[in-house]
């Protein structure tokens, strides 16, 4: 039998629940120390080592992510997510501000961000399937939904916020301080999700059983065999695949290029932050949107239409336009795919199926940015921007031509 959340007699509204707001609260808090942390990463590597020696050390943080990250799945639907999510947000807070210290009292050289780094890639490994799975067991399926947007925009809070407070800890007092607020900041949020309350499932059928290989099996199985996961993965993957480097190294080079310079660049990113906030905010507004699956499908394809015109923006002006608008399509197809599998997928499976997700997002589309560089420098920008549009496209494309994910609905 499958394990489906029972929803209460009467439904809260996720945005008036306190029990939600409380976990937005520490997720935010959370999500702005890791954003911190990781300009107090970087420039405490620029301020120690080399240019190779800084790669190298960002690397170590983003390997054991990326090959732990499913085994974190199972860990977080075996264990349960809160638990999970409270114990590694205090590892990772306590290796934070133990850097912090040893960076204030001596200068230990390259050896603890080296440490660091792997620590927090490997807890961030299991933190992130567990954050994915945790708020089906917070509130009823018909404001997973909602909660999606409240978290989109928590993320995108976050980024926006979280770089100028990076900056202002190092130049206050350098990567100590920054290390120190980034560290207080996820402390902040483990009394919060002690407070948070959970709710049981009520059957256990799925729940993780064997050996942890057959467990992680057992998940792979649950998405391949799933008439609107397996479609959506591919669509998820596609579509990060060609999104990634063009907005990433991609917009670099094509500020560069243009004369738009470091501001100009910034002025572009603004545009697309915005777009995508006002995408999360309207689904954390409205809860729903009708056709969930048809919506997906085509903002991918009109989002990649939109990334490939970028590279032909002849002004900054139209560029900032653009990003914009590629920033609202693909932040609404983002939500909109991140709800539907928080709704589609079996309660007891979502640590699983949020570590695949992440891991392809996460942890194997960043792989393409080196590519991305190589292939502008060979062929030029327009040509890579406009391969990569058409990969893009092709999530949209899966999206809409399996029946069963082109008419998925979000519950009501």
């Amino acid at each position: 039998m499958t394990a489906t959340l029972a929803a209460p007699s009467t439904t809260t509204p996720a945005h008036r629940d306190g029990n939600v707001r409380r976990w937005l609260a520490a997720y935010t808090s959370s999500m702005l120390g890791d954003t911190i942390y990781y300009i107090a990463l970087s420039w405490a590597a620029v301020r120690i080592g080399t240019p190779a020696q800084v790669g190298l050390v960002m690397a170590v943080g983003a390997l054991p992510r990326a090959v732990l990250m499913l085994g974190g799945g199972v860990i977080a639907d075996r264990f349960g997510p809160r638990r999970v999510v409270i114990g590694s947000d205090a590892v990772r807070c306590a290796a934070v501000l133990a850097v912090a210290a040893l960076l204030f009292l001596t200068r230990p050289g390259l050896w603890p961000l080296a440490l660091l780094a792997l620590v927090f890639g490997a807890v961030d490994a299991v933190f992130v399937p567990a954050v994915g799975a945790l708020p089906a067991r917070l509130t009823a399926q018909d404001q997973l939904g909602r909660v999606q947007g409240m978290r989109s925009l928590a993320i995108r809070f976050a980024a926006v916020v979280g770089a100028p407070l990076g900056g202002l800890g190092v130049a206050t007092g350098g990567a100590p301080a920054a290390f120190a607020l980034a560290g207080l900041l996820i402390a902040v949020s483990v009394p919060l999700l002690v407070r948070v309350r959970v709710r049981d499932l009520p059957t256990r059928d799925a729940a993780p059983k064997g050996t942890a290989w057959a467990d992680l099996k057992d998940g792979l199985r649950h998405i391949r065999g799933h008439r609107v996961l397996a479609p959506l993965m591919l669509a998820i993957a596609l579509g990060d695949l060609g999104f990634v480097g063009p907005l990433n190294v991609g917009l670099t080079l094509l500020a560069d290029r243009r004369g738009w310079g470091a501001s100009g660049m910034g002025w572009i990113l603004a545009g697309f932050g915005t777009g995508a906030g006002a995408a999360s905010l309207l689904l954390a507004v409205r809860g729903r949107l009708p056709r969930a699956g048809l919506v997906a499908g085509c903002t991918i394809i009109a989002g990649s239409v939109a990334v490939g015109a970028l590279a032909y923006a002849p002004t900054l002006l139209t560029a900032v336009g653009t990003a914009l608008l590629v920033g609202l399509l693909t932040g609404l197809s983002g939500v909109m795919c991140g709800a539907l599998l928080q709704t589609r997928s079996d309660p007891d499976y979502l640590g699983r199926v949020t570590a695949v997700s992440s891991l392809v997002s996460l942890g194997l589309t960043p792989l393409s940015m080196p590519f991305a560089a190589a292939a502008i420098g060979a062929w030029g920008l327009r040509p890579v921007y406009v391969v990569s549009a058409a990969v893009c496209g092709l999530g949209g494309v899966v999206a809409l031509a399996v029946p069963a994910l082109r008419t998925a609905e979000l519950p009501r």
